[in-house]
């Protein structure tokens, strides 16, 4: 059974960083390409950042560039999302996402999700 656990979420200043972790199992993380997605009240989910599983290639939304970092552990099975210079803009709840197999962050921006986490609050106050 396939389980993405985060954390690091939480209540913050504006101008304050967050770090939030995946771990990942029941799967071959090596093969997947990972992503952080986040979804505020009212509004859809969007992809924030991504990594692939072949050459660390990553992607970010305009609004996070400069400001959100994604990498990976793949020898402890984690995904990581660095996230500085928050503005109240990015409170959302933060979902971990597994694309399918073998496929790179291409198909997962367009949609391709095998495995989703529960997500993990973070509130960033102005």
């Amino acid at each position: 059974q396939v389980q993405l656990v985060e954390s690091g979420g939480g209540l913050v200043q504006a101008g304050g960083s967050l770090r939030l972790s995946c771990a990942a199992s029941g799967l071959t993380f090596n093969y997947y390409a990972m992503g952080w997605f986040r979804q505020a009240p009212g509004k859809e989910r969007e992809l924030v950042a991504a990594v692939g599983w072949v050459g660390g290639t990553t992607n970010y939304a305009d609004s996070v560039k400069g400001r959100f970092t994604i990498s990976r552990d793949n020898a402890k099975n984690t995904v990581y999302l660095q996230m500085n210079s928050l503005v109240p803009d990015d409170t959302a709840v933060y979902y971990c996402a597994a694309g399918s197999r073998y496929s790179d962050i291409v198909a997962l921006r367009r949609g391709v999700i095998n495995h989703w986490g529960q997500g993990t609050q973070v509130t960033i106050s102005s």
